[in-house]
């Protein structure tokens, strides 16, 4: 009887782990980056080209540029206006304007956007990985 219930026991406990490692990382939080800052997101005529990751580059996944951040990082970014966020992956360098600090893929910049004529929005981005 008690090598049933400590089978029982160890299978619960791995579950509990399985599903707390694969709850949505949009609810994560990390070390906040920058609490106000410009995105912008990346033009149709960049699909695929390569990143300065040597992948290629698809409007259609969640990836973002940055200018420091280290390739494979995971950032949450959330719209400042409507508190809608997004988990991208760095896979390039960008944006070259002084005012932007994040370039998103257009998925993920429609993602958390209300309005979609607009090409900037003021967000908050924290580092998760």
């Amino acid at each position: 009887m008690k090598k049933s219930a400590l089978k029982i026991f160890s299978l619960t406990l791995l579950l509990s782990f399985f599903f707390l490692s694969c709850s949505s990382s949009k609810n994560a939080s990390g070390k906040v980056l920058k609490s106000k800052a410009e995105a912008s997101y990346y033009h149709d005529k960049f699909n695929g080209r390569k990143t300065a990751s040597g992948e290629k580059f698809s409007n259609s996944k969640l990836t973002a540029a940055h200018r420091t951040l280290s390739f494979g990082t995971k950032v949450k970014v959330t719209n400042l206006a409507n508190d809608k966020s997004v988990v991208v992956e760095i896979n390039d360098r960008g944006p070259f304007k002084k005012s932007r600090e994040i370039d998103l893929s257009k998925k993920a910049f429609m993602e958390i956007t209300d309005n979609k004529n607009h090409g900037t929005l003021k967000v908050r981005i924290e580092v998760l990985k």
